[in-house]
């Protein structure tokens, strides 16, 4: 199988940021954004997707952490984009629940070549560890509409805004990782009935 890595850098007025990642990987992270309790959730897409991940980002947190938590997710979409490739023989469609304590979350994605977001998801706290709740909206938006996924996410329970957006994280990695295993019955096959993703 050809390998599926990619390495992308984004430059610009706000942030600079590298990524380079190996969908194929153990799930080794090294992740630098400035901001901690998001590099803790990028952790959970490298670890629970088995994704080898790297990410250097430099932004104007003096501002906020919008930029660099959107533009990590613009990165991120394009340089899983550049991995897949054509889609051959992927699973296409991939979904997990992941509960955490009192928090259960369920994500559903498709590499359709569509980008969607669908995430009716009300947050319990506005800020966690000083990363603005908000910005996990951003973050996929920004993933979704550079990679061409269609995603849903839901959060089905959770008291703990810290509690919510990890098992949205988790969930998320398992379902990447679900939809990007070769399916060994459609090898070489695009999975759709298009002829193309």
């Amino acid at each position: 199988m050809t390998a599926r890595t990619a390495t992308v850098s984004r430059n610009t007025a706000e942030t600079q940021i590298t990524i380079s990642l190996n969908l194929d990987g153990s799930g080794k992270a090294e992740l630098s954004t400035g901001i901690g309790f998001f590099d803790h959730m990028l952790d959970q897409i490298a670890r629970h997707g088995l994704i080898d991940l790297t990410i250097q980002a430099k932004g104007d947190l003096h501002i906020d952490g919008h930029h660099t938590v959107e533009d990590v997710g613009i990165t991120l979409g394009q340089a899983f984009a550049q991995a897949v490739g054509d889609k051959k023989g992927i699973t296409r469609y991939g979904h997990s629940y992941v509960p955490l304590d009192e928090a259960l979350s369920r994500v559903v994605v498709d590499f359709s070549g569509r980008p969607g977001l669908h995430m009716p998801v009300e947050f319990t706290s506005g800020a966690v560890g000083g990363f603005d709740t908000q910005l996990t909206f951003e973050f996929f938006q920004g993933f979704v509409n550079h990679a061409g996924v269609t995603l849903h996410i839901d959060n089905i329970k959770g008291s703990n805004a810290h509690h919510q957006i990890e098992t949205i994280f988790k969930a998320f990695a398992r379902a990447l990782r679900m939809a990007l295993t070769p399916d060994p019955r459609s090898a070489g096959v695009i999975p759709s009935t298009k002829g193309s993703l």
